[in-house]
């Protein structure tokens, strides 16, 4: 892939609330009908819950408080929920997915050479062409409809389902909501956007082990790394040397401002360079303030990286309660 346009996970800046306690009920937006067991969780975290069959949940949102709240449920758009000033339960409504397919369509029991040609380039684009997309596998392919427009040079990929991702280099079991995917052939640049919860699959001590030595090996040099870095008070950011076009190092102060609340923003208005032990990376931001924190948590929507920060993908990803371990 020439080019990377950063996919988001829909991380965004979260308003702080008086609430810990979240209570609520999850609807269809059209019918207004209570939406049954909808997943409610923190997008790129492994702390979540199920709405009963009434589409009623109650939720501690004490150890993420700083982010916002996922809930995605089989057919609908996720709806991230952003305010908690309010202390009464709130009713949430989810708009249903609903795909306009023109020309081409992909379909599992029709023109296979085609399906298994683009099912291949989603995965490259999607989970990455790393050492731990190789032993990532999506469990239910099937669920997965391919639009594409030739005129348009597009890649379209649609399910209505979460995709079930097995991750045995990690040992994380994966549910990504995926709300779009559009691979532009010609210039060989992608987009795609969606939610992610995961689940820990350490299944033995010897597996726990390898699990320990490859995400320890994943998270360095990650963006999850870069942020947590750049959450501390050093003017040095250890681990990562940051220049910029005029070959000039650059330190905290530099990148970094803060607000009256101690909030942390990156705030550089021109590409930057990233070195770090794994190789090179560049980041362009396209706003003028990054929301991050001492999780890694980034406001994904402002930030575009390339080089090996924008090679990984959903077969990188760590949870952001994730710890280096020894």
């Amino acid at each position: 892939m020439k080019n990377f346009v950063f996919f988001s996970l829909l991380i965004i800046y979260s308003t702080v609330g008086y609430s810990q306690i979240i209570r609520g009920t999850v609807l269809d937006e059209k019918t207004k009908k209570p939406i049954g067991f909808a997943s409610v969780y923190f997008n790129g975290t492994s702390d979540g819950t199920v709405c009963d069959e009434n589409g009623h949940f109650e939720f501690n949102r004490f150890k993420h408080w700083y982010m916002p709240l996922t809930i995605s449920a089989i057919g609908y758009y996720s709806f991230l929920l952003t305010d908690f000033s309010s202390t009464e339960p709130i009713d949430i409504y989810l708009k249903t997915k609903e795909y306009v397919l023109k020309e081409t369509v992909i379909k599992s029991k029709s023109l296979k050479s085609s399906r298994k040609k683009f099912m291949k380039l989603f995965k490259d684009v999607f989970l990455g062409q790393s050492d731990n997309s190789r032993k990532c596998k999506i469990l239910n392919e099937a669920d997965i409809t391919f639009n594409y427009y030739k005129d348009k040079d597009t890649l379209k990929a649609f399910t209505s389902m979460p995709l079930l991702i097995e991750n045995k280099s990690l040992g994380y079991k994966v549910s990504y909501y995926l709300n779009k995917f559009e691979y532009y052939r010609k210039n060989e640049t992608f987009f795609f956007t969606g939610n992610i919860a995961f689940t820990a699959n350490d299944s033995s001590l010897e597996n726990r082990k390898l699990y320990v030595k490859r995400r320890n090996d994943t998270y360095i040099g990650s963006p999850m790394h870069f942020f947590r870095t750049l959450s501390l008070n050093d003017s040095i950011i250890e681990g990562f040397t940051i220049t910029n076009s005029a070959f000039e190092v650059l330190k905290l102060r530099d990148i970094v401002v803060q607000d009256s609340s101690k909030n942390r923003f990156l705030c550089y208005p021109k590409k930057i360079k990233i070195r770090s032990s794994k190789g090179i990376s560049y980041l362009n931001t396209l706003k003028k303030y990054i929301y991050f924190d001492k999780s890694g948590y980034f406001d994904g929507f402002g930030i575009n990286f390339t080089g090996d920060m924008g090679n990984r993908r959903v077969a990188d990803l760590l949870p952001f309660e994730y710890k280096i371990e020894k």
